[in-house]
This record gives structure tokens, sequence and C-alpha cells, in this order.
């Protein structure tokens, strides 16, 4: 391997011919790690939830588009197209639903997915870039989005460069040094792609509201927090030799995943910079239970019989127990037009 700056390395990692992302694997307790919407599907109820609240609000469209960006197997979306069934079904009829997803393989999954949880009462339409899509009103959701975006490592002035898995900080690169130190960075993660990716957003609606959930906080970590995980095990990407987790990066290449904490701000400053208003930024727990999960946990309470109401319970304490995801994950929150 000739040596390559780290984002480029990050993407072959994630993105490449054979890489991580670039075909299906699973989420939960059989695969690598857990997310909120393997979690339980009251994630995606709550979601549902706040899109009614904004048709009655007025700021969304009955015909609007629902759209999830990065949707994995589909789930998330199916989860919300679930509610919005059991608590407005007639906005399953008009709502046009959306998934954005760069692989073909994918693309397929989550097709036949659909297909089987709804037949022909659900209209999806698939697209490989938000570049692709134009519409007028919309409603965009993402779950751990900003992690997976390839980042350049930085160190001191120095940002990384990769030659067969190992990391040395060589390169000058003033773009980075820049947001460096606009973050109060002197090592870190310094994320690409965000800008480019607000514009395109922007440009592709003409009013719409966006909100995401990932890992992080407002304020930049003061050191690398880049990670892999691998069945259901986090290895520190900087993990000397010879610690008791260690394994070599050349058997995790692409067979595994690798992230690190969002900083928030870069995120905000990129949606600002496009033209989109910042909203909200609230803790997973906090989001969740502002947007009604637990009203939603009272309705089957009443509608279901008490075993199938404690399982359900223990899995959206889950999402919102401070020591699981509901303090760690962060939900930020964007609109573009007249609110």
């Amino acid at each position: 391997m000739s040596r390559v700056k780290f984002s480029k390395y990050m993407t072959e990692w994630l993105y490449g011919k054979d890489g991580y992302y670039a075909t299906y694997k699973n989420i939960g307790k059989s695969g690598d790690f857990y997310t909120a919407v393997s979690t339980s599907k009251f994630f995606g109820g709550t979601i549902a939830k706040h899109i009614i609240s904004l048709v009655d609000d007025g700021f969304l469209a009955s015909n609007a588009v629902i759209c999830e960006i990065g949707a994995h197997h589909g789930y998330f979306l199916a989860d919300v197209c679930e509610f919005i069934y059991t608590l407005r079904p007639e906005l399953l009829e008009s709502f046009e639903f959306v998934i954005i997803e760069r692989f073909d393989d994918l693309q397929k999954q989550q097709r036949n997915y659909f297909q089987e949880s709804f037949g022909d009462v659900v209209k999806l339409t698939q697209y490989k870039s938000l570049s692709e899509l134009r519409c007028k009103n919309a409603f965009f959701i993402a779950n751990e989005i900003f992690d997976a975006f390839a980042c350049e490592l930085y160190f001191k002035g120095k940002s990384a460069s990769v030659q067969n898995h190992n990391v040395e900080f060589d390169l000058d690169d003033e773009w980075v040094a820049q947001k460096a130190i606009k973050y109060h960075k002197e090592r870190g993660e310094i994320a690409l792609g965000y800008e480019e990716f607000a514009k395109e957003m922007s440009t592709s609606c003409d009013k719409f509201e966006f909100m995401s959930f990932d890992y992080g906080e407002m304020a930049a970590r003061p050191d690398f927090s880049l990670r892999i995980y691998t069945k259901h095990k986090v290895i520190p990407f900087f993990l000397p030799e010879g610690e008791e987790d260690y394994v070599p990066r050349k058997e995790l290449f692409q067979k595994s995943d690798i992230t690190y904490d969002v900083t928030f701000a870069h995120v905000k400053d990129a949606y600002e910079e496009a033209g989109v208003a910042f909203v909200d930024f609230k803790a997973q727990m906090t989001a969740l239970v502002d947007m009604g999960i637990l009203e939603l946990l009272e309705m089957l309470r009443e509608n279901a019989d008490e075993k199938i109401y404690k399982q359900e319970l223990e899995k959206v304490k889950m999402l919102i127990m401070p020591n699981f995801l509901g303090e760690r994950f962060k939900m930020i929150r964007f609109r573009k037009g007249n609110f």
C-alpha cells in the first residue's frame, strides 16, 4: 500500500469495493455493535409522532417527503412508517418515502424489506445521493451518520498519512489546520464532507427539518476518539501493541467499523453556512422524552398485554437511560424555510 492521507485510508476501510459498509452487515446482537434503531421500534415510533406534530403545526405538508439518509437495512424508516400507520394512517398514503443510499446491495435489501413489510402500500424511492433529490417540503432523518464521514487525524500542526496500516503525522494541510484552530483541537479528528453534505441538503429542498442522532458533544474532544467496533468489542485505534485487546489493523481493515466522536459545533457551522437554521441540541434521552416516547409506551400499555408492554419498556429504557444510549448520544436539529 502506497502512503495516503488518513481520510483516503478510512474511506477505503469503510466504503471501498470490499469496505465494511459496501455490503450488508448485521447490526445488534449478531453484529458488531448496537444502534438505537436495533434497540427498539419505539425509536422510529417517536420520530413518527414528531413528524405528525410537524404536520399539525403546519410546517410539513401532508404530501411531504420523509427521507432517511444512510438507512442500512431500512428498519428505521420502516418503523416510522409502521407508527404513522398506527397514529395517522392517511399520511402513509400521502407522504413520499425516500432513502438515500449509495450502495446497490443495501438498496436491494431495503427494497426487499419494504416489500415484505408493506407490499404496495408504501411507495419507496431510492437515490444514491442527496444531489439527486429535488422537493418542496421534507423531513430528513439520519441515525449515526456524521461519525461515518471520513476524517483527517491531526496532531500538533501535522495531518496523518498511512502506509501499510502505520500512521505518521507528517503532512501539512492548511484546511485541516484551520479547522483544528477553530475547534480548539491540538489533536483529534477533523471530519471531511460536512460542508458539502449540508449544501446538498439545502439545495435539494425548499423547506425542511433535519434531525440527526449521533455520539459526541457540541465542543470538540481534547484527544483522539477514533476507535474500532468488532463483535461488540471497542478497540482504541491507537491502542499500543502488547495491550490485552490489541489486534493488528491489517486484520481489522474492512472487516470492522471504524468511527469517532462527532464535534457537533462543526456540523452546526456547516449547516448555518449553507443557509440552514440551527434549532436545538439535546441528549437523546431528553429529545425522545420531549417528542413523546413515554406517551407511546402508555398507549401500548393500554392496548397490549402486560408481558409485551414490559418487554418494550425494557428496550426503551436502553434508549433513554444515561448509562446506555440516553446521555452519550445527542440529537441535533435544523430547519430551512419559514417556521
